[in-house]
Formats: structure tokens, C-alpha cells, sequence
């Protein structure tokens, strides 16, 4: 009973070894984990003893991988391997049906296959920055923002949330804080209907509050491991509330994007999000809300970012708010 269960054991572990992908480098040594991409020169390999590690496609000799990746090896060059073998030196072979043996130097990218319609996922990230001088003006800056998403089924779900406080001599010259939830309903693969409500609460400008309810169709180019991009076009209800007591009530249409791309084997992403906005009659003649920046992985859960937000509203009844803000800080990615 003991030799059975020794044996059973032994298999167990044998098999567990045989599914971890496996990458030979030049100087001999072996490295194993999970293969999640190769871009830019950078193939991404996760691990549980020192977490994603980034390695230099130069120095592989060959690798391996249990599951599939999609294959990438020229501009219009693109396919699917259900398993990628070891092969000669600064080659591997790749297992479709029917082998096929490449050059590593060939291939361009690597990216596991993503469906958009998944189980249930949920991602997100915080970012925090503080901005401390103390010169002549004492200043004190702080920024917390947020976003998370959850997917099941057809569904999606994304939270966003910000909050700005600057103080010049003990005096606050920025307050306010944003709210946003969206819900995808996806109709194909590609298509969705968007249905989201935002807020936003300001005690410093003259546009103390903004509410708005919209609605409308979505199309989601890609959603993959190395980033995302959709575009929504959306039918608006808008209410601006100012200090002085003024209000603008009024529809609109606008147009939501929202961009990410990893780059250096996902230890770097790009990412700008937005809104561009105009009012079907009357009130300002348009609005505009984006962020865009870079967030580099200093961990697998931890990062540093640097980010530009932009906020503007011409032609309205009580003057145009045009701010532009930069923030530095640490962030949280799960």
C-alpha cells in the first residue's frame, strides 16, 4: 500500500515538472515557470520563486511550453501552437497538428490566447503620489485614484474613482474627487452595449458638480495579454452645477476611449483613457476629460507611474475651466 502510494506520488510529481514551461539560455543555465508573453525583445516568464522575470531572447538557446500561445513571426505572419518543443540550438518547434520548426530569431511576439468572453476575472490597480516642497511657498500635493474590473460571462463591470487635494501655505487650492461606473453587456465578441453614470465634486472651481448618465453601443478592437482598446460612442444626460448657483442641464453625445499596451515584456505599459464630449444645444460647446501615462512593474504586484490628467469645458454659461495636473507615486496592480 505504501510502494502504491509512493508510486502515485511520484507520477504526480513527474507530471507537474512535465507542464512547467522550460527555458535552456545560452549560458547553460535552466529556467522553469510559465511562458505569458514574448514583446520587445523580452520574453515574460512567471514564476513562484522570484515572480515575472523578464529575459533577454538574445541569451535562449531554446524553450518549451505546455499550453497554447498565439505565435506571432511577421506582419501578416500569425498562429496558434497548442505546444512549443525545444529544438536545436536557437530553435523550437512548434505543435499544431502538424510540426513546424522556427528559428527563435524569427519570432516577434508571443501572447497566450484571450477570449473576451471569460469566466469570471477581476483586475485593478491604486495609485497614490504625495508632493511635498517646502521653498518659499509651501506646498503640499495628494492624489489617490483607482480602477478595477470585474468580467463574468458577458458582462463587465469597471469602478474608477479619484481624489486631488493640494494646500499652498495651509491653504487648500484643489479639492475634488471623481466617481465613474460602467457595465458592459457583451452583444458578440467584439461588440457591446455600455451603460455607465459618473460623478464628479469640486469645492475649489467654479464647477462645483457634474452628474451624468449616458448610454450607447461599444466596440472592443482587442483585449489580450499584452493590453486593451475599445471605443464607445454614447448618448449623454448632463448637469453642471456651479458655485454661483447657475445650472446647465442639457444632452449630449460623447465619445470614450480606453487604451493600454505593455512594452519590455509587460514591465512597462502605456495608458490614456478619456471622453470627448459635445452638447446637442446650448450649454458649452465641448468637453474634455483624459489621463494618459506609464506604469513601470517594480514587482509583479507593485509600481511606480507617472500620469497627466487634463479636465476642460469651453463655452459654457459660467466661463471655461481649462486644468492640466501631473502626479508621480507608487501603485498596487492585482
Amino acid at each position: 500500500m505504501m510502494s502504491r502510494t509512493l508510486l502515485c506520488l511520484a507520477v504526480a510529481s513527474t507530471s507537474t515538472v512535465a507542464l512547467a514551461d522550460t527555458v535552456w539560455l545560452k549560458n547553460g543555465d535552466r529556467l522553469t515557470g510559465d511562458i505569458t508573453v514574448f514583446d520587445g525583445g523580452k520574453l515574460m516568464l512567471t514564476t513562484k520563486y522570484g515572480g515575472a522575470i523578464p529575459i533577454d531572447m538574445k541569451q535562449v538557446k531554446t524553450f518549451e511550453s505546455s499550453h497554447e500561445l498565439l505565435v506571432k513571426q511577421g506582419k501578416y505572419d500569425e498562429q496558434k501552437a497548442k505546444t512549443i518543443k525545444a529544438a536545436d540550438d536557437g530553435k523550437v518547434t512548434l505543435e499544431n497538428g502538424e510540426a513546424k520548426t522556427v528559428d527563435i530569431a524569427s519570432l516577434q511576439q508571443l501572447i497566450k490566447p484571450k477570449p473576451v468572453i471569460t469566466d469570471l476575472v477581476w483586475t485593478g490597480n491604486i495609485d497614490a503620489a504625495v508632493d511635498f516642497q517646502r521653498a518659499d511657498t509651501d506646498t503640499d500635493d495628494y492624489n489617490l485614484a483607482f480602477k478595477t474590473t470585474a468580467r463574468s460571462g458577458r458582462w463587465r463591470h469597471t469602478a474608477t474613482g479619484e481624489y486631488n487635494r493640494e494646500t499652498q501655505e495651509q491653504v487648500t487650492t484643489t479639492n475634488n474627487y471623481t466617481l465613474d461606473y460602467q457595465a458592459d453587456r457583451f452583444i458578440t465578441d467584439k461588440w457591446f452595449w455600455d451603460g455607465r453614470g459618473n460623478y464628479n465634486r469640486d469645492t475649489i472651481e467654479d464647477l462645483a458638480r457634474q452628474r451624468t448618465v449616458g448610454t450607447g453601443p461599444g466596440y472592443q478592437f482587442w483585449d489580450d495579454e499584452l493590453g486593451a482598446f475599445s471605443l464607445i460612442g454614447l448618448l449623454n444626460r448632463t448637469d453642471y452645477e456651479y458655485r454661483d448657483g447657475s445650472l446647465d442641464n442639457f444632452m449630449s453625445a460623447s465619445v470614450r476611449w480606453n487604451y493600454n499596451r505593455f512594452l519590455m515584456g509587460k514591465t512597462l505599459e502605456f495608458f490614456t483613457e478619456g471622453e470627448l464630449g459635445k452638447p446637442l444645444s446650448g450649454a458649452a460647446n465641448y468637453s474634455l476629460s483624459s489621463d494618459v501615462g506609464l506604469r513601470y512593474k517594480v514587482t509583479s504586484w507593485a509600481s511606480l507611474n507617472l500620469k497627466m490628467e487634463k479636465d476642460q469645458v469651453t463655452g459654457s454659461s459660467s466661463g471655461d475651466l481649462n486644468t492640466t495636473r501631473y502626479t508621480a507615486g507608487l501603485g498596487l496592480t492585482w
